[in-house]
């Protein structure tokens, strides 16, 4: 699963890892997944304007990107919520969506935040796009 702030590190960066991690994807070397609180969550972020000032991506174009991404994404619903209890509650639902769709690797830049949950999953690994694409090969 692609965390928010993957993507937009990768339009943002275009030598990053994150990057790397989007070509992947797009190019159907891994499958990530996506229910409805992370689409909305890429969606909103995508819109913002003022996040993208310093890149040459127009919004028609992260609209784009982001319809192709979904068109290799696996759709996953929700059906328990397991509130981890994240210092940030807004990524709660990252956890839950990587249970329901079982993920084994939640690629994120924020992997500080995701430690500190009082629930652990030990078939989920959580890691940076640099230490994924390290282990993918």
């Amino acid at each position: 699963m692609v965390d928010t702030n993957v993507l937009v590190s990768a339009i943002l960066s275009p030598d990053g890892a994150a990057r790397e991690v989007l070509r992947r994807c797009l190019a159907g070397h891994a499958r990530p997944i996506v229910g409805n609180a992370l689409f909305l969550e890429y969606e909103d972020v995508l819109a913002r304007d003022e996040l993208f000032t310093a890149s040459s991506i127009t919004s028609n174009d992260r609209a784009e990107l982001l319809e192709a991404l979904l068109s290799v994404c696996e759709w996953v619903d929700i059906t328990f919520l397991w509130r981890p209890n994240l210092p940030d509650e807004s990524d709660n639902h990252l956890i839950e969506l990587a249970v329901a769709g079982n993920a084994e690797s939640i690629i994120t830049g924020n992997t500080r935040d995701f430690a500190a949950g009082e629930l652990v999953f030990d078939s989920m690994r959580v890691v940076t796009p640099g230490d994924w694409l390290k282990e993918d090969g």
